[in-house]
């Protein structure tokens, strides 16, 4: 088995619950279960962020334009089920399905054309971005699968390979979470959380330590750590995604 992970991203106006975590930064979407058939896709996200973000969040997925996923642009007829399944004041559940048209499709869709059967899927978004990680078979046409999608998405959604990795408990890799004190896990993710390493950044080194209640000095040298344990996991890595591009241009995937 093999785990490809890539992006989307969707240019304003062509996606409304991109639209609303872009005009809310600290709201972000994770899916719970994703599960598609031939002509149908269902699934339960969590959602969390301010109450305000959540109801703009709420009403963009009751949307007609939404459809769950739906990579067509205009309004393609689908059947559409839309359900809040549990509601705080930082956290949304969300099930949601329909049922395909002769014009609908979606990255499920297109995956379970190409790819075949027995997919796992996991989803995370947040502003504009939107982050797909399926679980495959090793031999499944993975650049087949990328050129179907591009050609689906159009113009108005960047896509971006991220990595292509085995799956192999027998295999030696390294696993971050061995290697990296939960303290500076904890400091990564906030900083992540919160924009640190976004390009211009949401959120300065001095802000992020007061939110966490650390010194500037002390979350510096867990974030620096972090990243010199990722880096080395990094490289470690036998499927890098330039051995992804070399497969593809040899034809071997």
């Amino acid at each position: 088995m093999r785990e490809f992970v890539f992006t989307l991203e969707y240019d304003p106006g062509t996606n409304p619950v991109a639209d609303v975590l872009a005009a809310h930064p600290d709201t972000s979407v994770r899916s719970l279960s994703c599960h598609v058939s031939a002509d149908s896709l269902w699934r339960v996200d969590l959602a969390t962020g301010s109450e305000e973000a959540l109801a703009e969040l709420e009403a963009a997925y009751e949307t007609a334009d939404y459809f769950a996923d739906c990579l067509v642009k205009d309004h393609c007829g689908a059947e559409v089920e839309t359900q809040v399944l549990d509601r705080s004041s930082d956290t949304l559940v969300v099930y949601t399905y329909w049922d395909r048209t002769e014009v609908c499709t979606s990255v499920p869709h297109v995956a379970l054309e190409y790819l075949g059967d027995g997919l796992l899927f996991e989803t995370y978004r947040e502003g504009r971005r939107y982050r797909w990680r399926i679980v495959l078979a090793s031999d499944a046409p993975i650049h087949d699968f990328f050129d179907a999608l591009s050609d689906e998405v159009g113009e108005c959604t960047g896509m971006e390979m991220l990595r292509l990795t085995e799956l192999d408990p027998d295999r030696h890799r390294t696993d971050p979470d061995d290697s990296v004190p939960i303290e500076q896990r904890e400091a990564l993710r906030a900083a992540v959380e919160h924009g640190y390493y976004e390009t211009p950044r949401r959120i300065e080194l001095s802000e992020l330590a007061d939110r966490l209640d650390v010194p500037r000095s002390t979350l510096s040298y867990r974030l620096r750590r972090a990243e010199s344990a990722l880096a080395t996991a990094f490289v470690a890595e036998n499927e890098s995604i330039e051995t992804l591009a070399a497969a593809g241009a040899n034809g071997t995937l």
